[in-house]
């Protein structure tokens, strides 16, 4: 298998196990804060547009956390939404989804590239 292929699909796991990441606190938010089977629609909306960010990231395979990122990619309004998301259920997904949750951390320890390495 080449090497461009290998990275590609690296990065696609790395892009793939965030979107999952994310999505399943969102779920766990919304279920508390919003009482339905399903997402809402602030909820869907806001899953929708993290997920957009994440596959657009111009960091590639080197893509940091976002909240470690110097390049603010998410709009103010969404941004405060996902951080309130991740201040709620970030803690409750050691006990949902440990393994996700201590891969999160340790991406989120990973240092952030310079902003002029964009892939």
């Amino acid at each position: 298998m080449s090497g461009v292929v290998v990275k590609k699909k690296k990065l696609m796991k790395l892009i793939e196990r965030e979107i999952k990441t994310v999505g399943i606190m969102i779920d766990m938010y919304c279920r508390q804060h919003h009482g339905g089977v399903t997402l809402c629609e602030s909820c869907q909306e806001l899953y929708s547009y993290a997920r957009q960010r994440s596959l657009k990231c111009p960091f590639g395979e080197d893509k940091p956390a976002c909240g470690k990122c110097q390049v603010h990619c998410y709009k103010p309004k969404m941004k405060a939404k996902i951080r309130e998301v991740m201040k709620i259920s970030g803690p409750k997904m050691i006990y949902s989804h440990p393994i996700l949750a201590i891969r999160h951390l340790m991406v989120t320890r990973k240092e952030a590239p310079a902003t002029g390495k964009r892939k």
